[in-house]
């Protein structure tokens, strides 16, 4: 089954204090990458949310962002630096006496001084919270691979268009194959009989004849492509991650056909190269995309 690495999912999660919100963005990648972006309270459980994504996605870049919405969400406290405060007010009070200054150190002065008094978010234990953030990921992924999925039905009929009638190119090629040769011989019958005078030596026509057909043999790489186009079509049907397999045959079939390019001395096969060249490049930007 073809599966698209490109999706989308959200999953929100809702209680009368505290809303979770889980979003997942996956484009394609060669490898299975995962960035999670969420708030420090929840860094704990970045572990979990990567092992619940592995279970579904196999290959791509996936971002997941999390957010958390309510007051039930947020856990502040303030952080005191009473050293530091200690040695503030010991040498507002040692300047004083030295130079004679009037005036108090107010409370404000020394609360508006984010150097001594911060306001931060404590990570505390909340197991309602975590439970709540995985259920949304569940959500979220549920989405993502159901998006995936429709996605890759998409390619799988375009993918398997394209494979199709490349196929169709390989059998025409091989059709015309035998013919290279034949028009090769009469041609050079044709020359040395104009060059000789009607004294034709039959024995060196067909040396050089067989010495141009092995030269211009594309059977091999046309059976080699038309080996390479079966197991294609055979591994789209495979309910495992493809992707690479695939990756893997396009680059095999490239390389069959420029074989045959460059050895068929014939201009219609040269015309099908070109056109088998285009399609297979069609195939090559679609299978990038498959999981």
């Amino acid at each position: 089954m073809v599966v698209s690495m490109t999706g989308f999912g959200r999953g929100t999660v809702e209680t009368e204090q505290l809303g979770v919100t889980v979003e997942i963005k996956s484009v394609n990648h060669r490898f299975c990458e995962f960035h999670i972006r969420m708030p420090n309270q929840l860094l704990k459980i970045e572990a979990n949310l990567k092992k619940s994504l592995a279970t579904h996605i196999k290959r791509g870049r996936v971002e997941v962002y999390v957010t958390l919405d309510g007051q039930a969400a947020i856990n502040r406290g303030v952080k005191i630096d009473w050293e530091l405060l200690d040695q503030y007010f010991r040498y507002i009070t040692e300047v004083k006496d030295k130079y004679g200054l009037s005036g108090e150190v107010t409370l404000g002065e020394l609360v508006n001084r984010p150097e001594l008094i911060q306001i931060e978010e404590k990570n505390t234990e909340n197991e309602f919270l975590e439970s709540l953030v995985l259920k949304a990921l569940s959500l979220a992924i549920d989405e993502l691979v159901q998006m995936r999925i429709r996605e890759g039905k998409a390619l799988e009929l375009d993918v398997k268009g394209n494979i199709e009638r490349l196929q169709a190119r390989s059998h025409k090629v091989r059709q015309f194959a035998p013919i290279v040769v034949e028009q090769f011989r009469d041609r050079l019958t044709k020359k040395m009989d104009e060059f000789v005078g009607g004294q034709l030596e039959e024995t060196r026509i067909l040396t050089e004849v067989a010495i141009f057909a092995d030269k211009a043999d594309i059977n091999e790489e046309l059976t080699r492509l038309e080996s390479h186009i079966k197991q294609f079509l055979t591994i789209l049907q495979l309910t495992e991650p493809i992707g690479r397999k695939l990756d893997f045959l396009v680059q095999e079939m490239n390389r069959e056909i420029n074989t045959i390019g460059s050895k068929a001395n014939d201009s219609k096969i040269a015309m099908e190269v070109v056109e088998m060249k285009s399609l297979l490049e069609k195939v090559k930007e679609q299978v990038q995309n498959i999981e």
